[in-house]
C-alpha cells in the first residue's frame, strides 16, 4: 500500500509540471522529486524511497529530459545529472531513514528509563521485606504495562506473582535465568526474564509478559531490584536494632498496659472464688450469679490475649491475605450480619452507591475491620441515636466511613488512639475493653494498602474512615 502511494506522488508531480504554464526548468522539478522521496523516506523508511527513487527517475528521463517521450538521453551531461539525482536521492533517502531509526530507538529508550524511574520510586516507597516481596510483581506491570510479572528469590525457593494477568510464566524459565545470570528473551511468545543481582552474585530472577524490553533494560531492572531487596533488609535490620535499643522501655510499657487490663478481670474472678469457697458460700441465684461473672471475666482475659497474639501476628507479617473482588456492600452486609445480636434494635443506616466499584480484599480480615468500627460506635454512643455506615469511590480507592453521635475524642487523643493498649481517658472507666480493637484494624487495613483516620469533634460524634484499593480487572480471585 506504500508503495502505491509513493508511486502515486510520483505520478502527481509529474503531471503537475508535465502542464505546468509556464514550463518550469528541468531543476525545479528534480528537485520537488528529491523532496518528495526525502519526506517519504522519514515517514515510511528506505525500502519505499528506493522504489520512489527510481520511479522518479524514470519519470524525470521520459517526461522532462530531451528527447520528451523517450528513455533514451541525448545530451552527455544529462546522464551525469541522472545520475546524481539517483545517487542524491537514494542517499537522502538512507540518511533521513537512519535519523527515523535513531529517533525511534531515542523515543523507546526515553519510555524505557521513564519507566524504570517510575518503577524505582515505586521500589523506594516499601521497607518491609514480606510487603515488598508481594508488592514487586504488581510494580513491575504498573512501571512496564506489562500483562503479567514473578519474581523468584533462591535463598527461599519462592515464587511471588502479580495479583492480575491471566498469563503465567514458566517457573522452570525463572530458574534458569537465575542459575545463568544473564536475561533471556522469548520474542515469539512476548516473555523476558531477566537475573536479579545484588553486586556481581545473582539472588534471584525475574519474569515479564507481553511488554518487550531491552537486554539493558532487564539488566538496569534486575540490578534495581537487587538494590531494592538488600535496602529493606537493611531497613528492617536497623528497625530490629532500634527495637532492641528501646526494648526495656517497651517491655515495661506493655507489663503496665497488661497488668491494667488484667487487673479488673482477675479482681472479679478472686472475689467470686473466695466468696464460693468461704464457709456459708451463697446458694441460689447469688451462686449463679458469681458464677457467670467468671465465665463472663475469663472471656475478657482469653479475647485480650488473642487480641495480642493477632496483633503479633499482624505486624510480623505471618498472616497471609487472600484477596479477591468484593463489591462494598457485600462487605458492608457481612459486617452488619456480624452485629446483629449486639446491635440489636439500634439503627443503622447504610449508604452505599450500587454503581461503586468493587474492592480488592480479604473478606474475612476486612470484616473484623468494620466489625470493629460498628461496635465502637455501638459502644461510646447513646442507643436512641443512628450509625451511619457509607463507602464511596476516592480515586483508585474505596473509603468506608462509620458515623457515630457519641461524647466525641479529643483532638490530641485522635492521634493516639490508634496505639496498642490505649483507651480514652473519659472512657477507660465507664467501658470495658481491652484497647486493641482499632490497632488490629489499622495493621488489617495497611496490609490491604489503605489508611485508616479518625475526624471527630467532642459532643458531636466521630467518624471512622478507612480506604481499601479498587479491584482492577482480571485480577486473581
Amino acid at each position: 500500500m506504500r508503495s502505491f502511494l509513493a508511486l502515486l506522488i510520483v505520478a502527481g508531480i509529474t503531471l503537475f509540471f508535465r502542464d505546468a504554464i509556464p514550463r518550469v526548468n528541468q531543476t525545479t522539478v528534480a528537485l520537488s522529486f528529491l523532496l518528495a522521496i526525502l519526506a517519504v523516506s522519514a515517514v515510511w523508511g528506505m525500502a519505499v524511497s528506493v522504489l520512489m527513487s527510481v520511479a522518479a527517475i524514470l519519470a524525470f528521463n521520459y517526461f522532462f529530459l530531451p528527447p520528451v517521450g523517450a528513455f533514451t538521453v541525448a545530451d552527455p551531461q544529462n546522464w551525469v545529472a541522472l545520475l546524481a539525482f539517483l545517487v542524491t536521492s537514494i542517499t537522502g533517502s538512507r540518511l533521513s531513514s537512519r535519523i527515523r531509526q535513531e529517533a525511534d530507538i531515542a523515543n523507546r529508550r526515553r519510555r524505557e528509563i521513564e519507566h524504570l524511574y517510575a518503577f524505582s520510586q515505586k521500589l523506594l516507597g516499601e521497607g518491609n521485606v514480606i510487603q515488598l516481596m508481594n508488592a514487586i510483581p504488581n510494580h513491575i506491570v504498573d512501571a512496564f504495562e506489562s500483562g503479567a510479572a514473578s519474581l523468584f528469590l533462591a535463598d527461599k525457593q519462592k515464587f511471588y506473582r502479580s495479583g492480575y494477568g491471566t498469563l503465567q510464566l514458566e517457573e522452570q524459565q525463572l530458574r534458569i535465568a537465575y542459575e545463568r545470570e544473564e536475561p533471556l528473551i522469548d520474542s515469539s511468545r512476548g516473555f523476558c526474564y531477566g537475573p536479579v543481582r545484588l553486586g556481581l552474585k545473582s539472588i534471584g530472577s525475574f519474569g515479564i509478559s507481553g511488554a518487550p524490553l531491552t537486554r539493558q533494560t532487564l539488566e538496569a531492572v534486575g540490578t534495581l531490584l537487587g538494590i531494592a531487596i538488600e535496602r529493606a533488609r537493611a531497613i528492617e535490620q536497623l528497625s530490629r536494632t532500634e527495637a532492641d535499643r528501646q526494648s526495656e522501655r517497651l517491655k515495661s510499657a506493655l507489663l503496665d498496659s497488661i497488668t491494667h487490663n488484667f487487673r479488673t478481670p482477675l479482681t472479679s474472678i478472686k472475689a467470686s472464688v473466695t466468696s464460693l469457697l468461704s464457709p456459708h458460700p451463697p446458694q441460689g441465684s447469688q451462686q449463679r450469679e458469681l458464677l457467670e461473672i467468671m465465665n463472663e471475666e475469663c472471656d475478657r482475659l482469653n479475647k485480650l490475649v488473642e487480641d495480642a497474639s493477632e496483633m503479633s501476628k499482624l505486624e510480623a507479617g505471618e498472616i497471609e491475605l487472600e484477596f479477591q473482588p468484593v463489591p462494598p456492600r457485600q462487605l458492608v452486609d457481612a459486617a452488619l450480619a456480624n452485629c446483629k445480636t449486639s446491635l440489636a434494635s439500634r439503627s443503622v443506616r447504610v449508604e452505599v452507591a450500587q454503581d461503586i466499584s468493587p474492592v480488592r480484599v480479604d473478606l474475612a480480615r476486612a470484616k473484623e475491620v468494620l466489625v470493629q468500627l460498628l461496635e465502637n460506635a455501638n459502644l461510646y454512643s447513646g442507643k436512641d441515636t443512628p450509625i451511619v455506615v457509607s463507602a464511596e469511590n476516592n480515586g483508585n480507592f474505596v473509603s468506608f466511613s462509620v458515623a457515630d453521635r457519641g461524647p466525641g475524642i479529643d483532638t490530641i487523643e485522635q492521634g493516639l488512639i490508634f496505639d496498642k493498649f490505649y483507651r480514652g481517658k473519659d472512657q477507660r472507666a465507664v467501658i470495658q475493653g481491652t484497647g486493641m480493637g482499632l490497632p488490629i484494624s489499622k495493621a488489617i487495613v495497611e496490609a490491604h494498602g489503605g489508611t485508616i483516620g479518625v475526624t471527630s469533634q467532642l459532643d458531636h460524634g466521630s467518624v471512622f474512615t478507612f480506604t481499601l484499593p479498587i479491584a482492577r480487572p482480571g485480577a486473581d480471585r
